[in-house]
């Protein structure tokens, strides 16, 4: 699997390492990605999901199901 998030599809952004003397390299910035399982009551069963930390806090704020169908609406989940 790639280091994406399945609920807002946040990845890796690309950008310069910058020493002292202004050398610059390229580097990434990866996603802080987590695995966490959830439980859909509505399906009656638990989902596992790799997420972003700042996508679990909003599933914590407006809740699993709300999450999810505004990944459907954005096309994340089929």
């Amino acid at each position: 699997m790639s280091r994406v998030c399945e609920l807002t599809g946040k990845k890796a952004m690309v950008g310069n390492n910058v020493s002292h003397a202004m050398n610059k390299t390229k580097r990434k910035f990866n996603a802080n990605l987590v695995k966490k399982r959830f439980y859909i009551p509505e399906e009656d069963k638990w989902v596992t999901l790799k997420v972003a930390a700042s996508t679990l806090k909003t599933i914590n704020k407006i809740g699993i199901s709300a999450a999810l169908k505004q990944a459907r609406a954005n096309g994340y989940i089929k």
